[in-house]
């Protein structure tokens, strides 16, 4: 079954139940079903057809839903973009994915257009709030027509392409076939027991893979409801799981620490909230049972990563819980600890873990070397370092690759390491990692000045924050006298 397959038949099945509240407003299943097709006719009216790309940069408000499934309704691909990332970036993005079409907001058209013309194949600006007297979005939204007939597709079709350099040592756009991605979203309702009668606080991104499986796919396919939050601080989360009466929430571990941390409990009701689910970075162990005691809730654990749409693993209610664990393998999975000759290793031995199933993605997009490299006899080297023990639960241990998590999301050092030597002050740089408990991880950067150029720090980050996605700016930099002195 397709994704826009999945959407119709959760339309039939819960049509008047809500299936998003967005700043107060209300949207059923009948109503995203036909704001999905109106904008669908309106994406085949440019001549948008099967299998071309189309950019998405939009934040958690029902644009982002509408417009995702409006692709997919009609077999094209949806280029999910993080709302932080640059002109500089999208320049890359967008020319390498031949993305057709540009979908985002008012307030960041402003980037496309500073670098339309070195992307000529993105021929299309859509703009999802500009009211307009000709055809566009909320015209589309609005007046339909709202009768469509779905593309046929199959389960190898790809439905997402999302840039990442986790695996890799450039950027690179994974795709995510509609099989990957049916197959994803079942997983709450088979291992949480999820249903319609929930509501899911939708706070990570859907442009995030973690964020469209969890808080998006997996609630359409149960016909739950989906609380959507633009940005979100603990007051904001907090009030929603009160006012909402929110039954669930996935997110990274940084939401469920700040929980920890709030001082206000009294003044909210959150005893709606039964189900708490942390990926995206690792949970440190020791705050789980003092989340358990403090709420009553369990919090599940999950592994994953984007090449495989993303989850992998997950803690389970009806086993034994391991500190320190990131659960076993989910059903449909196979995991496994490999050596430097992908050679298996027995259980409690440290090595590559790989994984193989129908979660893993067709390949990285115009990169067959690249994806070779990464998918070896059908499995994915996830280049992170770890062990399974006797019973499948798999404790991570450390990385294989270079590379940071910082609040869920991945950096590349090179990434940053290439935007500060750009700057005519810097004659070499070096990124690496710092451990921070509320986000994980923070990026920093160390960094060598030429003899001949005043370095000025300030001067330095301000070139960051013009090139680099916000997650990706160094948040400490210092200048070193010698690279091969520092820490690796």
């Amino acid at each position: 079954m397709s994704l826009g397959k999945m959407l119709e038949e959760s339309c039939r099945a819960y049509g008047d139940r809500v299936a998003m509240i967005h700043e107060g407003e209300k949207l059923t299943y009948n109503d995203l079903n036909r704001a999905v097709n109106g904008v669908s006719h309106y994406l085949k009216s440019l001549g948008i057809k099967k299998d071309d790309k189309i950019g998405l940069m939009l934040p958690n408000c029902p644009a982002f839903i509408i417009s995702y499934f409006a692709v997919q309704k009609i077999g094209a691909v949806a280029v999910t973009l993080n709302v932080m990332s640059t002109a500089y970036e999208l320049i890359h993005f967008l020319g390498d994915s031949e993305s057709k079409a540009f979908i985002t907001t008012a307030s960041l058209a402003k980037r496309y257009e500073d670098i339309k013309g070195k992307v000529p194949e993105c021929r299309h600006l859509i703009v999802t709030d500009a009211e307009s007297d000709g055809p566009g979005f909320q015209k589309a939204v609005k007046d339909g027509p709202f009768e469509l007939e779905l593309v046929e597709l199959t389960d190898d079709d790809a439905a997402v392409i999302i840039y990442t350099s986790g695996l890799t040592s450039k950027s690179l756009g994974a795709v995510l076939t509609h099989g990957n991605l049916m197959g994803q979203s079942e997983l709450l309702k088979v291992l949480c027991g999820t249903t319609k009668e929930d509501r899911g606080l939708a706070i990570i991104p859907f442009f995030h893979s973690f964020g469209a499986v969890a808080n998006m796919l997996c609630a359409i396919r149960v016909g739950a409801s989906m609380v959507l939050m633009e940005r979100f601080t603990l007051d904001g989360i907090m009030t929603a799981i009160d006012r909402e009466k929110v039954t669930f929430i996935a997110a990274v571990p940084r939401v469920f620490l700040g929980m920890l941390l709030f001082d206000k409990l009294e003044s909210v009701d959150i005893s709606s909230l039964k189900l708490c689910i942390t990926g995206g970075a690792p949970m440190p162990p020791e705050f789980i049972p003092q989340f358990d005691e403090k709420f009553g809730i369990n919090i599940m654990e999950g592994y994953g990563l984007t090449e495989a749409s993303p989850v992998c693993s997950f803690s389970r209610l009806d086993l034994p819980r391991k500190p320190g664990s990131i659960g076993v393998a989910i059903p449909g999975v196979e995991a496994r600890v490999l050596d430097d000759r992908d050679q298996e290793l027995p259980p409690g031995e440290i090595g590559e873990l790989v994984v193989r199933g129908y979660n893993v993605m067709k390949g990285y997009y115009g990169d067959p070397e690249a994806t070779a490299d990464v998918i070896r006899s059908g499995w994915l080297h996830t280049g992170d370092l770890a062990k399974i023990d006797q019973q499948g639960y798999i404790f991570i241990t450390g990385r294989k690759k270079r590379m940071i998590i910082t609040s869920g999301f991945n950096v590349y050092p090179r990434d940053v390491e290439k935007v500060l030597e750009l700057h005519p002050a810097v004659k070499e740089a070096k990124v690496i990692s710092k451990e921070d408990l509320m986000r994980g991880e923070i990026v920093k950067a160390l960094v060598v000045a030429k003899d001949d150029v005043a370095a000025d720090e300030k001067d330095i980050m301000k070139h960051c924050r013009a090139y680099l996605s916000a997650y990706k700016v160094p948040r400490e930099l210092e200048i070193v006298s010698n690279l091969g002195e520092t820490a690796p």
